[in-house]
């Protein structure tokens, strides 16, 4: 099954939005809050490092995208 790089997730419990990674390194992002939470073993190795810093980017930019579409449908309704 293929599967989006991102996912967004949110659960009536939590007041937060979530960013679900769902490639290696798999992790979940706290939008509120900028928590990480890893799936996998992630070394501290410079490499590993950006990468995994561009991806947070890449996640923000992601949930940046999904908002102001659904603000976009909306303002169309």
């Amino acid at each position: 099954m293929d599967l989006p790089k991102f996912l967004l997730a949110d659960s009536s419990e939590f007041e937060d939005a979530f960013i679900l990674h769902t490639e290696f390194p798999r992790f979940i992002l706290n939008v509120n809050t900028d928590e990480v939470e890893w799936f996998d073993d992630v070394e501290d190795e410079e490499d590993l490092e950006n990468q995994v810093k561009n991806l947070i980017e890449e996640a923000f930019e992601f949930f940046e995208n999904e908002i102001e579409a659904y603000e976009g449908e909306e303002d169309e309704i």
